[in-house]
């Protein structure tokens, strides 16, 4: 038995039941945007096996914003992966349902969960990922592109969300000479740039001072709820919790609501 297994063991019987009530009541009738079904991802370390996600059954709604909160190396960047299909599960799959027609990630190739993601996710990363050969205006027309715009009208929205953000007037600015939380606001219109289903944000403030981070939360929550999108972050910041519609803790491999973790960690 691994180390990882023989923790997930050792947890009272009263907690587990907690946990599986929780994810049991957790569906609802409305149609979902994401469904996890029995999500499991476990890494292998030579003998040693390491459950991060242990399966997770969760369904997400249009225009939710949910957080996502849990230490260093609870697998919350892992759970992004997944959704994403950037990465695949050990077990089980992601559903994501583009208008009525549902889709499973494990049904497609790499390549096609590659046009997927291009088409129908937008993605902000901690560390922005613009590309520093291009200038603010064709990091936010470059997915636009790729999905088939035209340059006239993709530069038409790129300019549209650019002064949405404030940077209207740093379009052939490049990646270097903007400060942090310039680059951040490019990446949040770039996110929004080609109308997404879904908005993963992986720790979008965890690389801006307190003051920038809360000016970048607050421009991403203002597009997102207005454009209708539903917003899934990652965060080890409770203060982002509080402006969120739902907050789930990732807690020995397991989703569980904030109102229930705290029952579980009480002293």
């Amino acid at each position: 038995m691994t180390i990882q297994a023989a923790n997930l063991q050792r947890e009272s019987a009263p907690k587990r039941e907690l946990i599986a009530e929780n994810e049991a009541s957790s569906a609802g009738k409305r149609t979902p945007i994401i469904q996890l079904e029995g999500l499991t991802k476990v890494y292998t370390e030579g003998e040693v096996s390491r459950i991060v996600l242990d399966e997770l059954n969760r369904e997400f709604y249009e225009g939710e914003f949910v957080c996502l909160l849990g230490k260093s190396g609870s697998g919350k960047s892992t759970l992004l992966n997944l959704i994403s299909g950037i990465d695949a599960p050990t077990r089980g799959d992601v559903v994501i349902y583009t208008g009525a027609r549902p889709v499973r990630l494990t049904a497609l190739s790499e390549q096609d969960r590659t046009l997927f993601r291009r088409r129908h996710l937008g993605i902000v990363f901690q560390f922005f990922n613009l590309i520093p050969t291009l200038t603010v205006l064709e990091n936010v027309t470059l997915p636009l592109e790729l999905n088939g715009w035209a340059q006239r009208n993709a530069q038409t929205r790129a300019r549209g969300l650019l002064d949405r953000v404030g940077l209207g007037d740093r379009l052939k600015t490049f990646p270097d000479k903007l400060s942090g939380g310039e680059q951040q606001r490019v990446a949040i219109a770039r996110a929004l740039a080609h109308d997404p289903l879904l908005i993963l944000a992986d720790e979008p403030t965890g690389n801006l001072d307190e003051d920038t981070g809360e000016t970048v939360l607050s421009l991403l929550l203002e597009l997102t709820r207005d454009a209708g999108k539903t917003l899934f972050m990652a965060t080890h910041a409770p203060e982002v919790a509080r402006r969120a519609d739902r907050v789930l803790h990732l807690d020995h491999g397991k989703l569980v609501s904030d109102q229930l973790w705290r029952r579980l960690h009480e002293p």
